[in-house]
Parts: structure tokens; C-alpha cells; sequence
């Protein structure tokens, strides 16, 4: 078998190498594209980041128009019931408790005997007062005669006795009626010492506190003294209140109230403001008020808590804003409101009445600001939001 010689063609060494830097050049370009491409992409990709991060960091707010309330406004502050009168009735003397009378809630009149006191030391004191009485009297009536017949004497001019003997006797006379009068004094005294063994009422009334115990000891004019009954007016309720001084003005005499309290709940009782202090509580701020309320029906007690509610005149420089609108700068109530270009500015403001859910300002803010609702803690004056529906 012969060896057959496959022909090799030959190849252009200058026309390879211009092939082989073509497809470089193609493959370069092609590189380049595809990273301009990535890198287009990129900082497309960082400038989009970028816009998002920025949109982001803008808070979205919800925004309300502020408006001057038209509604009615009521005030309606705590108070305290206390009766018309009510006097503490203590013993005015030592004794012990014999008898009483009456107890707690019953109903007395003017006068009515509440308590009877055994006072038997008084007892003696008294008889012995009365026994030297009855000496100092003998003795000036005695003194009383001698004078006057010494004085009879020295009329005569018979010798018989002398002017000092009788000017002696005249002021014996005169100092034993002095005595006499310290005695009936003392009688008197202890007379009076022994009527306040009965306790009556000063007036008509209910008989709100009993201490007295039978066989008790009372001693009277001590620091530790307990008053014995006290006695209440209850026909006539007071009720005091203490009023914030923004509002005193808008409270007068005449003005009705409603009274609520808690073991009336189906029911209010009417009052009616009488007088005031004033003068502000430098504490409190607040003016002391006081309203009567009729108690006949006696359904108001002594010392009850009850709330009262106020209707005031209508005002239309009072704005109200949702309690979630406040911001505290320093201590100081502020709210954030923005302009045409959504940039907040914080404005401070006055409170008049923070009713929960709502809050009354007064000063600080106008009818046609735009109020941010929830404004974030971070919040301040310069920022810019984005207002949401």
C-alpha cells in the first residue's frame, strides 16, 4: 500500500494576524460595553437607593385644619359637700357621761337636750361657794351696821367715839361688801358651770358624730378635749371648688351648675354659685368657689365628693386639638404645624382645658394653621414632611 500526502494549505501569517486583533478589538469593545452597561446600572441602581433612602427619611404626617369650637363649654371640676352649719359641740365642764340622748342621724331641734353630765365635784364646789356666800353676806351686813351706828354717833358730836373708829368701820363695811359681791360671783359661776352638765343643740339640725360613751370621763378646756356630738344644717348643702384661674372670670354669682355623684348616678341635683374667695391660690392656681344646693329631701351628705359641672358662655377664640397634637419643648406644650411647602414649624402654645381626648388651646396657635395630628418625637422646627390622607 502506497503513503497518500494529504496537501496542508497555506496560511497567510499577516492575514491571521490581522483576524486575530479584529476579534480582539470586537471582544474589547464588547468587554467595554457590557462594563459601561454594569457600571450604568449601578449608579442607577445607588442614585435610585438613593431617592428611596431620601423619600424615606421624609415622615409622612397626617394633617388637620385648626377651627375655633363652636360647641358649649363645660367645666367640670370636683367638689366637696359641706353642711350649711355645723357646730361641734364639746362639754364645757368635768364630768362624767350620765346619759345622751340622741345618737347618730337623728333629727334635733333647736335647744333639745342631747346629753346629761354627772358633775359631782361641781356639786361640792357649788355648795361650798353657796356656804361662803352666806358668810361673806352675815359679815357684811354686820360691818354694814357697825358703820352705821358709828356714824349716828359722830352725827351727835358726843365724844363718844372718834372720826378715824368711824372712818375704820365704814370701809370694813365696804370691804366686806366687796366680798360678798367675789362670793355671789363665784356661786353664779359655778350655777353656769352646772347648767352646761345638759348639752343642747345651737340649732336645728342632724346629729352627724357621737363619741360620748356612758360613764365616760370628760375634762373640759384641754388640748385633747373630743367634741361630744356634732351637729349639722344639712337643709342647705354648700359645695366649694376650687376653679383654675383661666376660668374664674366665666364663673359668677347666680350662675347654675349640675352636681353628679357617684351613689346618684340616674340623677344630678341643681346648685347655684354664691360667692367666691377672690384671691388665687398661690399653690394651686385655682380660686375657691362656693355653690349651694337645697337638701331638703336630704339625698346630699357632709363631706360627699361630687362633680360639677359648669356651663360656660360660648367662645370662638378657643380652639381644640386632638390630645395627640401636644409636644412638651422644655417643659413647655408646643404643637407642629406646617406651611404651603410642608415645612414644619413648632409653634408654643397654651392650655386651657385638656379634656383627654381632646385639648383646649387658648393661645398660641390661629383658625387657618395646619396642625400635624401625631407628630414624631424627633420633630423639630425646619423639617420637612410628606402629608398623607
Amino acid at each position: 500500500m502506497s503513503n497518500q500526502h494529504i496537501p496542508v494549505p497555506m496560511v497567510d501569517s499577516h492575514q491571521f494576524r490581522r483576524r486575530l486583533i479584529k476579534q480582539g478589538i470586537i471582544i474589547s469593545v464588547i468587554g467595554i460595553a457590557l462594563a459601561g452597561m454594569g457600571i450604568w446600572q449601578r449608579s442607577n441602581a445607588t442614585t435610585q437607593l438613593a431617592q428611596v433612602a431620601a423619600q424615606s427619611a421624609i415622615p409622612s404626617v397626617s394633617v388637620i385644619t385648626a377651627a375655633a369650637s363652636n360647641e358649649t363649654d363645660t367645666l367640670v371640676l370636683p367638689g366637696n359637700l359641706e353642711p350649711l352649719n355645723s357646730a361641734a359641740i364639746y362639754a364645757q365642764t368635768n364630768g362624767y357621761i350620765k346619759e345622751w340622748l340622741v345618737d347618730i342621724g337623728d333629727a334635733v331641734k333647736k335647744g333639745q337636750l342631747l346629753a346629761i353630765l354627772d358633775a359631782p365635784e361641781l356639786l361640792h364646789q357649788l355648795a361650798q361657794a353657796k356656804a361662803a356666800y352666806a358668810t361673806a353676806l352675815a359679815e357684811q351686813h354686820n360691818a354694814q351696821s357697825m358703820a352705821d351706828r358709828a356714824t349716828q354717833l359722830m352725827k351727835r358730836d358726843s365724844g363718844a367715839i372718834s372720826r378715824e373708829t368711824v372712818e375704820q368701820r365704814v370701809r370694813d363695811a365696804e370691804a366686806k361688801k366687796a366680798a360678798a359681791d367675789a362670793a355671789i360671783a363665784n356661786v353664779n359661776r359655778l350655777e353656769s358651770l352646772q347648767a352646761f352638765t345638759k348639752l343642747t343643740a345651737p340649732f336645728d339640725g342632724q346629729v352627724t358624730s357621737r363619741t360620748a360613751q356612758i360613764g365616760e370621763l370628760v375634762v373640759a378646756g384641754t388640748s385633747s378635749a373630743k367634741p361630744l356630738f356634732t351637729i349639722s344644717d344639712t337643709r342647705l348643702m354648700r359645695v366649694f371648688v376650687h376653679v383654675p384661674q383661666h376660668y374664674v372670670t366665666q364663673i359668677r354669682a347666680g350662675q347654675h351648675a349640675e352636681l353628679s355623684l357617684p351613689e346618684h348616678s340616674d340623677k344630678t341635683f341643681p346648685a347655684t354659685v354664691t360667692r367666691s374667695t377672690r384671691a388665687v391660690d398661690v399653690t394651686s392656681g385655682s380660686v375657691l368657689v362656693e355653690l349651694q344646693a337645697d337638701n331638703t329631701q336630704g339625698e346630699l351628705m357632709p363631706g360627699a365628693y361630687a362633680q360639677v359641672s359648669f356651663t360656660l358662655p360660648n367662645t370662638q377664640d378657643r380652639i381644640r386639638v386632638p390630645g395627640s397634637a401636644i409636644l412638651y419643648r422644655d417643659q413647655q406644650p408646643a404643637i407642629a404645624t406646617i406651611d404651603a411647602n410642608n415645612i414644619v414649624q413648632l409653634k408654643p402654645v397654651k392650655i386651657g382645658r385638656d379634656e383627654g381626648t381632646r385639648v383646649e388651646i387658648v393661645a398660641g396657635i390661629t383658625a387657618t394653621d395646619r396642625i400635624i395630628t401625631t407628630p414624631p418625637d424627633a420633630i423639630r422646627s425646619g423639617d420637612e414632611v410628606r402629608v398623607v390622607e
